[in-house]
């Protein structure tokens, strides 16, 4: 989930329409894990093929990448490498979280309460090896690049991003602002229409965050950005008990730093801080990359959608004809004409 730090960064709303001929570097797997735990039935179960194998994955990634292509944007997803061992908490936390969810969805199911069912089922999401390599098929053939971190996929984003390659990052978290992404798109693959665990639907606008106008409003540096999220606590620390994000800034911005805070001896620094701070300020990324969008190939598109996952002919050729009637969209508008 990342560092919560919603309450103090607010981002500019804007329609999907307004980054046509924009490239942006998406976070893969926190795209997919949104498909896998959205893209389900009534009772929570995920979406299958006749033979039972899960593919929510491939619904969400096939149907939001043709919305993109056919607006003209340029995306290009990245993959998490091999995490940083600051995280093995986190990620034994999560699974035994999904654990403990399917427990309770299968409980709620055998009492019929299928609103808690779906609740209970949204948190149960698995990303698999599977899953992955058949991801990357679909992105060759619909064109679309993508490129595997060596680490954290938003450390990746964000180098991309800074060095110009891409114009801005997409995720839903805001690690991804720590790791220096100059622009962060949020909702980019959850725009429109977003029904939650209760059953309703509401109504998801995607903004850009903008890094240097966080830093501006908060009246820090994004070393400082890092410091406050380390007392909150990250996906490598637990933070400090009692420290909010307010909490965090005040406190930044009376010592100054971590150095400062410990100093003063009143609130206890996490030990690991320095680690922290490297994974975000100093992260390993990787300029072995080729961002290059081609056509799309239909018939890879189609055994992939409809051979081997039965997925209807009739609606994926659709998408098709949409994306092919747009294709030169792309290139119609300059990087550098946002404003």
């Amino acid at each position: 989930m990342g560092v919560d730090i919603s309450s103090l960064v607010g981002g500019k709303p804007i329609m999907l329409s307004d980054l046509t001929g924009r490239s942006v570097a998406v976070d893969a797997f926190n795209t997919l894990y949104q498909f896998l735990s959205m893209i389900r039935q009534p009772d929570g179960t995920p979406l299958m093929d006749r033979d039972g194998r899960v593919t929510s994955h491939l619904s969400g990634l096939f149907y939001r990448s043709a919305s993109l292509l056919e607006l003209g944007i340029r995306p290009a997803f990245v993959f998490d490498g091999k995490p940083p061992e600051l995280k093995r908490k986190t990620i034994e936390a999560r699974a035994a979280a999904k654990r403990e969810a399917e427990v309770e969805w299968k409980k709620a199911l055998e009492e019929g309460d299928m609103r808690r069912a779906l609740s209970k089922a949204t948190r149960t999401a698995r990303l698999d090896s599977d899953m992955i390599e058949e991801s990357l098929s679909l992105l060759d053939a619909l064109g679309i690049p993508w490129i595997r971190a060596p680490s954290e996929g938003e450390a990746q984003m964000g180098h991309m991003a800074r060095k110009g390659d891409v114009w801005a990052g997409a995720s839903q978290d805001f690690d991804a602002i720590l790791f220096g992404t100059p622009n962060l798109v949020r909702n980019l693959t959850l725009a429109g229409k977003r029904r939650l665990p209760s059953g309703k639907t509401v109504d998801v606008t995607p903004e850009v965050v903008t890094l240097s106008a966080v830093l501006g409003e908060l009246g820090v540096t994004r070393e400082q950005l890092v410091d406050m999220a380390i007392l909150i606590g990250t996906d490598f620390n637990d933070g400090v008990k009692g420290i909010g994000p307010k909490k965090a800034l005040a406190l930044i911005r009376k010592s100054g730093s971590l150095e400062g805070i410990r100093s003063e001896g009143k609130v206890p620094v996490p030990d690991e801080y320095e680690d922290v701070r490297r994974i975000f300020l100093d992260p390993e990324t990787t300029d072995d990359y080729s961002l290059v969008w081609r056509k799309v190939d239909p018939e890879a598109v189609r055994k992939i959608m409809c051979d081997a996952h039965a997925f209807s002919v009739d609606r994926v050729d659709a998408a098709l004809s949409r994306i092919a009637a747009k294709e030169d969209v792309r290139t119609q508008r300059s990087l550098d004409s946002w404003s």
